[in-house]
């Protein structure tokens, strides 16, 4: 096959190679404000709609959420913040209030904060998509839902760098957060057996614990008293408009937390759901 033969064939594989690789300056135009990272391609993908709970509605874990608060609308408005670290007890809202903060900032400020949610698995592409963001005129906030390490995985070093370290650093318009279940994001029999088995032991729980350090905001959630429990479920009753007398949502919200085997902000969003479902009644989040 001569070369002139090849020019059509060529010309398409280029064609296709572009349209997997956009060009660096790609996220120069980001408009949305929530976007997905896609390391296939470098794609960030737009979320038209965020699935979120309202900010007001974020009831019984008021002073985390108003520390996470102040420091995002620190961040919107181009002064000092730090990453942050949500962990603790499931369901308890930890992913809600990153993406209540950041709608409710946004709305402060005129829509200048983008909210990038990177998956787990994707974390150690983060270098790459830092190079996506680092031009980008807005502010943006890289999120990541339960983030954790297992005794195999390297790449926790890799986000080490990115946080707080490396030549480069972080780019003065991206900040970090994310959510955990563990405190050291890492579990606590991983972190035993570096103690138990290294020649410095110290030394070896320092490697995997500090990663953690490099959150500067720290923000832990625990179990939910009841009172708390009856204040979410009854705040989203009056939000959606669910008219049950307030004895009987109690002890129907009650029962409920009893088959669930425990207390949350998610058990009583459930709760909710299933309350409305019953009554005939849609509910809108966005």
């Amino acid at each position: 096959m001569d070369s002139a033969s090849l020019q059509p064939l060529l010309a398409r594989i280029a064609d296709a190679l572009e349209r997997l690789a956009p060009p660096a300056d790609a996220a120069l135009e980001l408009t949305a404000d929530a976007y997905v990272w896609h390391p296939e391609g470098a794609q960030l993908e737009p979320i038209p709609s965020v699935n979120r709970v309202a900010f007001d509605l974020l009831v019984g874990i008021d002073r985390a959420r108003d520390i996470l608060l102040e420091n995002t609308r620190a961040f919107a408005k181009g002064f000092a913040a730090n990453n942050a670290l949500l962990w603790g007890a499931r369901g308890m809202g930890k992913s809600s209030i990153v993406k209540a903060v950041h709608a409710k900032v946004n709305e402060e400020v005129g829509g200048t904060l983008i909210l990038v949610e990177i998956h787990r698995e994707d974390i150690p592409t983060l270098p790459r998509l830092l190079q996506r963001l680092k031009d980008v005129p807005r502010r943006c906030i890289l999120f990541c839902d339960d983030l954790s390490f297992d005794q195999s995985d390297q790449s926790y070093k890799s986000l080490k760098a990115v946080l707080d370290g490396g030549i480069e650093g972080r780019p003065a318009n991206v900040l970090f957060y994310a959510t955990s279940n563990r405190r050291h994001l890492m579990p606590r029999d991983m972190i035993d057996n570096e103690r138990s088995t290294a020649i410095n032991p110290s030394e070896a729980v320092e490697e995997k614990v500090s990663l953690s350090d490099r959150f500067g905001l720290w923000l832990g959630f625990h179990n939910c008293s009841q009172e708390d429990y009856f204040a979410m479920v009854e705040g989203y009753a009056r939000a959606y408009r669910l008219s049950v007398p307030e004895d009987d949502l109690r002890h129907q919200a009650n029962e409920w937390a009893i088959t669930r085997g425990g207390r949350s902000g998610r058990v009583a969003w459930q709760f909710i759901q299933d309350l409305a479902g019953r009554m005939g009644r849609a509910i809108e989040t966005r």
